[in-house]
């Protein structure tokens, strides 16, 4: 497997709240709308961005900003240039103008996805934002961040605007290396630490331009020289703050990631205390019992709610339950308009609670620490020369038995070590990333079905779950028996993977849990049968498991069950009164290898029959039954026919050369098989 790049999960798109005037006139729209017959009010809207009335203009950029969270609505945006509409509004004279206006684009940028980015950075919006956020700048250090409009005396606008901005360019330099090169170019590191630095006052702006960071420090070695003493001390301020509320740790997640991306550049000095605070950041967040975390903010919300009924006068309470009712009902209507649309944008739904944002938070850096993990087994391995220098060195013995020190000077360079590794596997295997491979505890769940407002948290809980299963094969991948605890501890995890593929009916059809939990179980197995240890599952589970896998549309699953039924395969070859078992499994390959539509799972079948019939009487006398070498050979010419009709354009020039390779063994085991033959 390679690396596998972490994902990064937008926020919940930008929602402006217009005054009562914008909202009587915005039903009036939607009315005329209907009337006639759905015409587009993208024209009508990007004309009034010309008005002379700020309220005008504002409420002109509101309504597109809500316009633009509608994916079937955004081709007409597109088509009337709104790129270079908005732009110039980014810099308009009316604060309230700005944020509403970058907010427009933020939801453009998040709902029109990757080729939507790249017409915005072709159609020139990097430079008015990069303009806006140099202003945004310059405010929060002349005013503190106190910078008000007229007509809003309460708002910081100076801290919203740059909130909206930094998330409109974390999804553009994410999704565009045209983006990033302006990044790079315009200067734009130091306007993001400095809004970093604010993450007392600003938690949601700091972890906007944290995850800002996270993507653009990733493979951007451009960028690595701006990071000198001062940009790394701000990381340090955030990775050390004793503040643990979930959105705080969710901050120190994403900086910790940072850390990791530009560990090249930091100065010479303890590296066990850069491996400590990033691992003591990642093993923190998930020592969390997100479950537990999910029934007591439920509970502080009840509490909440009541409380704040009780306070309101006796004929504003229906008021109030009216106003949380129409939350929820908003809430539940989300999903299906996304499903509608073909399109699953439950990540970008509104926090209507403050509890439901907390728990969000903590969902967020638990799956972010998860993912930067897997990353880190997946970096390159250090030459043989930093290998003989770190596994010589005094500190490399016991820096984890020394206990972290605040005041301790984190920063120091790191790679991905065998210190590194037995860190990972001590500190977080075990007790953290094992218990996250658990289904999400079925009491949470109920609680978050039965409020709509809470519902969207189900998915991010599972997809804990399935981060966690990818984390667990990429340690698989990077270890060794003994690093892991042993053989007893192997048998225990395979036991407990096959605990999780059947305890759930419907297993086949959760997509994304098939593959983690099929790529940990292949991992696990080849490991099992490397060493000689036996595995819990029975053949007839293995069978179960993979004829529901070989169904999936997913690829990955596809390939992760042949290959699982050839390493069990192999195992049983050399086990006697096998070869019933081996020729149920050498009909269910040869099945996948002549009906499959994909040459990589073909070729995966090929090289599991491989190994399963390679060597052994039991493998001799399935094979015969099966009459194996019969049908290799009438497959041959046809797997090279498919590979010259379908390798160009179709697969990558790695895949073509692992098919070639797969051709040429096919070859050879046909000669094997005949020469077996000739023998009898």
């Amino acid at each position: 497997m390679g690396k596998s790049k972490a994902r990064r999960f937008r926020q919940a798109p930008y929602s402006p709240a217009v005054g009562k005037m914008g909202q009587e006139k915005g039903q009036e729209k939607e009315e005329g709308e209907e009337e006639e017959e759905g015409g587009s009010p993208a024209e009508e809207l990007l004309e009034k961005l010309q008005h002379p009335s700020a309220d005008v203009r504002e409420f002109a950029c509101a309504s597109i900003s809500k316009l633009l969270q509608q994916k079937q609505t955004i081709p007409a945006f597109v088509q009337r240039d709104v790129v270079r509409c908005l732009g110039p509004m980014l810099l308009d004279q009316s604060l309230a103008v700005r944020e509403t206006a970058t907010g427009a684009l933020r939801n453009l940028s998040v709902c029109g996805g990757f080729e939507v980015c790249d017409d915005m950075v072709t159609k020139d919006v990097m430079t008015p934002l990069v303009a806006l956020l140099k202003e945004c700048r310059a405010g929060l250090e002349e005013s503190n961040g106190a910078l008000k409009d007229a007509k809003d005396t309460n708002k910081n606008y100076v801290e919203d605007i740059a909130y909206e901005a930094v998330n409109l360019l974390w999804n553009v330099c994410e999704c565009n290396s045209t983006a990033v090169s302006i990044f790079n170019k315009e200067g734009c590191l130091p306007i993001l630490l400095q809004y970093l630095k604010r993450f007392h006052a600003n938690v949601g702006l700091a972890i906007a331009a944290a995850s800002c960071l996270q993507a653009v420090t990733e493979d951007n070695p451009d960028l690595l020289a701006s990071f000198d003493a001062s940009a790394q001390q701000v990381l340090e301020a955030v990775m050390v703050s004793s503040e643990k509320t979930m959105e705080h740790i969710l901050l120190q997640t994403l900086v910790a990631g940072v850390t990791w991306n530009i560990k090249n550049t930091l100065p010479s000095g303890s590296q066990a205390g850069s491996i400590n605070a990033i691992l003591k950041i990642f093993s923190e967040c998930l020592a969390i019992d997100a479950g537990e975390t999910v029934l007591k903010m439920k509970e502080v919300e009840t509490e909440r709610l009541k409380s704040s009924a009780e306070s309101e006068p006796e004929g504003n309470v229906a008021e109030v339950d009216n106003a949380v009712l129409k939350e929820d009902e908003e809430m539940e209507e989300g999903p299906k308009e996304a499903v509608k649309r073909q399109n699953d944008v439950s990540d970008l739904l509104p926090c209507n609670t403050q509890e439901v944002k907390q728990v969000a938070a903590l969902l967020l850096a638990q799956q972010t620490a998860l993912e930067i993990i897997v990353n880190m087994c997946c970096n390159e391995d250090p030459s043989d020369d930093e290998w003989e220098e770190l596994s010589s060195s005094d500190e490399s013995d016991n820096f984890m038995e020394n206990s972290y020190e605040e005041g301790e000077k984190l920063l120091s360079p790191l790679c991905l070590s065998a210190e590194v590794h037995t860190a990972l596997m001590n500190h977080l295997v075990p007790k953290k990333i094992l218990e996250k491979t658990a289904f999400p505890s079925s009491a949470a769940v109920e609680i978050c079905t039965q409020s709509p407002a809470w519902k969207p948290l189900i998915k991010k809980l599972n997809m804990v779950q399935y981060r966690a299963l990818t984390c667990l094969h990429s340690i698989l991948l990077v270890s060794d028996v003994d690093c892991l605890g042993g053989a007893s501890v192997l048998q225990s995890l395979s036991h407990h993977l096959s605990q999780l593929i059947f305890s759930q009916p419907e297993f086949s059809k959760e997509v994304e849990f098939l593959e983690a939990v099929t790529s940990a179980l292949r991992a696990l197995l080849q490991m099992l049968a490397s060493n000689n240890i036996s595995q819990s599952m029975t053949p007839e589970q293995l069978m179960t498991l993979c004829e529901a896998g070989i169904h999936s549309s997913n690829i990955s699953v596809r390939v992760n069950v042949v290959s699982i039924l050839g390493i069990a395969g192999s195992v049983l070859a050399k086990v006697e009164s096998t070869a019933e078992t081996l020729k149920m499994i050498g009909k269910f390959l040869l099945d996948v290898v002549t009906k499959d539509p994909s040459l990589v799972v073909v070729g995966e079948a090929l090289d599991a029959l491989f190994d399963v019939f390679a060597d052994g009487k039991e493998a001799e006398r399935a094979a015969e039954q099966i009459r194996l070498l019969h049908i290799l050979k009438e497959f041959q010419p046809v797997f090279k026919s498919r590979i010259r009709k379908e390798g160009k354009g179709q697969y990558s020039t790695d895949q073509l050369c692992v098919l070639d390779n797969v051709k040429l063994n096919l070859r050879r085991f046909i000669a094997y098989q005949e020469t077996v033959e000739k023998k009898k």
